[in-house]
């Protein structure tokens, strides 16, 4: 079983990735733990996308292609795989589905996680992070008991600096514009799953789990 699962930044996708990987017994592929898993690993393609990243620029798609076709490749990835937010563009898609061909591989399904965009802010301005042990909170749906200091081990909660307002709407913005074509895309092959994203963390993985069955 290979699934890809869509969902704008806050929507739950990867979340929900994790709990489906360990009933399904399916490894999680998420492009940017890939990346870094590569550039620690110095392979040849992680050295360039390691040059990359230490500019501070976007790796090009190729280069991410190339690492996932590689991590494709392996026996921890035989059993079937979730791609967690990648693809995000058409071209993208059309080389993930090229590099899938030459593995003999196909994606299954496409689960699109669909969330209100007030919902998907308060999720995001709402996230904090401790700064000790990286435990996380939402001031929101999960706050600490004591304002800015965690639960676990007294540490200052922080907010990151791309989960303030202005930034994620220009997130959510990007992600609009370049998803919409891509739902199409994967609409056409008769693929796609909408998933009400606006429900409760244990509903969601009901809803999945009855989709794809025991």
């Amino acid at each position: 079983m290979n699934f890809i699962f869509l969902g704008a930044p806050g929507a739950g996708k990867g979340t929900q990735a994790k709990l489906i990987m360990k009933k399904y017994h399916i490894t999680q592929i998420s492009t940017g733990d890939i990346l870094r898993e590569a550039v620690q690993e110095k392979t040849s393609l992680g050295l360039k996308a390691r040059e990359y990243m230490n500019k501070g620029l976007l790796v090009p798609d190729e280069v991410v292609i190339g690492i996932i076709e590689e991590r494709l490749k392996s026996p921890l990835y035989q059993t079937g795989f979730i791609l967690d937010g990648f693809p995000r563009t058409i071209r993208q898609a059309q080389s993930l589905d090229e590099v899938l061909d030459k593995l003999d591989k196909c994606i299954d399904r496409v689960f699109d996680f669909e969330v209100d965009e007030e919902a998907l802010i308060k999720r995001l301005t709402g996230r904090r992070v401790c700064k000790g042990c990286g435990q996380m909170y939402n001031i929101y749906f999960n706050p600490p008991s004591q304002d800015g200091i965690c639960n676990i081990c007294g540490g200052e909660l922080l907010q990151r600096k791309d989960d303030t307002l202005e930034t994620i709407k220009e997130r959510l913005k990007v992600y609009r514009a370049q998803t919409a074509p891509l739902i199409e895309y994967y609409q056409k092959q008769g693929k796609i799953e909408t998933i009400d994203g606006n429900q409760e963390q244990d509903r969601i993985y009901d809803q999945l789990c009855a989709l794809l069955g025991s």
